[in-house]
């Protein structure tokens, strides 16, 4: 059963993965939610997985900033942000029916906004590039 789980980590580490490169490329598909994951499936699966995506470029300019610092850059903030937007929007839409759901991913998306406002310093993209 370990070893199960540990296959399925890292599968969903390589999925996410993808996901996240693609991301980085296209504009309307955020790659951070996709490379945190990647991180999280790697580190539940594979020490020697861990370490080598740490050590990549797309975790060094995406992920690590936000991991050590609390700091994101305005384009990075902004497409997480209409990305939630958009994808939550479209849930509460579907959920017309249902308004306490409705007031559920209304206080979700607000608090998402919240922190990703005050919670997450805006740097510009050259202090990022400097590190």
């Amino acid at each position: 059963m370990r070893k199960t789980k540990k296959i399925l980590w890292m599968a969903l580490g390589f999925i996410s993965l993808g996901a996240g490169a693609v991301g980085v490329v296209l504009p309307h598909l955020p790659a951070f939610p996709f490379l945190l994951l990647t991180l999280i499936s790697f580190a539940k699966s594979s020490r020697k997985l861990e370490i080598w995506f740490r050590s990549t470029k797309m975790y060094k300019k995406h992920l690590e900033p936000f991991l050590e610092r609390r700091v994101m850059t305005r384009k990075t903030k902004m497409t997480i942000m209409t990305s939630m937007t958009l994808f939550m929007g479209i849930g509460f839409w579907f959920m017309g029916a249902v308004p306490v759901g409705r007031a559920v991913l209304a206080a979700v998306w607000l608090f998402h906004m919240f922190y990703f406002v005050k919670a997450v310093r805006t740097v510009p993209d050259a202090e990022l590039e400097a590190d």
